[in-house]
């Protein structure tokens, strides 16, 4: 049987080499490849309005662009007592997209008179199978935990430095970036993509 090809809307290699073990490991001959594979085909806006829609928006776009089975996924910050807020706002949540200190220091302005006890907050990642047929699955995955007062450690990028994992007395900012793959909500999402990539691509 030949290797079958998968791209993943993305050109983060962090991700792509993330995504690559997983496969890996749950036994899937698959040659996965990042969008930058592809750079003449453009990125596409997430117009959507849950984790979910960004993901199949991005991974039906790059599988119709490269008549290839596509991968793409959205992720985000969800605080309980913002009603799941930052959620798809999260990289821009201070207006510019990706300044995470930015970011960061105006989610924590609005949250700084909050009760330990009322900042629960969760990871949210989707992750979305398109082939180019149109068949499409969507997976998720959570990262539950409570939110600092203040940034702690230097690791991850993000919200990782004020959310503090259930059961863990570091943030995910402080946690190696092993510990952090094992639990992350991107890594659930992953692994509970590697069966729908076996079931669709064979």
């Amino acid at each position: 049987m030949t290797t079958r090809r998968l791209v993943l809307a993305t050109r983060n290699q962090h991700k792509i080499a993330e995504l690559r073990a997983i496969l890996g490991d749950a036994g899937l001959d698959v040659e996965l490849v990042g969008a930058d594979a592809y750079p003449e085909i453009p990125d596409v806006p997430e117009t959507g309005v849950t984790f979910a829609e960004n993901a199949l928006l991005k991974a039906h776009a790059l599988a119709r662009a490269t008549g290839l089975p596509a991968v793409a996924d959205d992720s985000g910050l969800c605080v309980d007592v913002l009603n799941g807020a930052p959620g798809i706002f999260s990289a821009r949540w201070a207006g510019k997209h990706g300044d995470d200190r930015a970011n960061l220091e105006l989610l924590l302005a609005q949250l700084s008179d909050i009760a330990e006890s009322h900042r629960g907050a969760h990871f949210a990642c989707a992750a979305a199978l398109a082939l180019p047929n149109g068949t499409e699955r969507v997976v998720e995955g959570r990262l539950l935990g409570t939110l600092r007062t203040a940034p702690s450690g230097n690791g991850g990028f993000g919200y990782d430095p004020i959310l503090q994992p259930l059961g863990e007395a570091r943030t995910c900012a402080e946690l190696t970036p092993a510990e952090k793959n094992a639990i992350s909500h991107r890594g659930q999402a992953f692994r509970a993509l590697a069966p729908v990539v076996r079931e669709l691509l064979g």
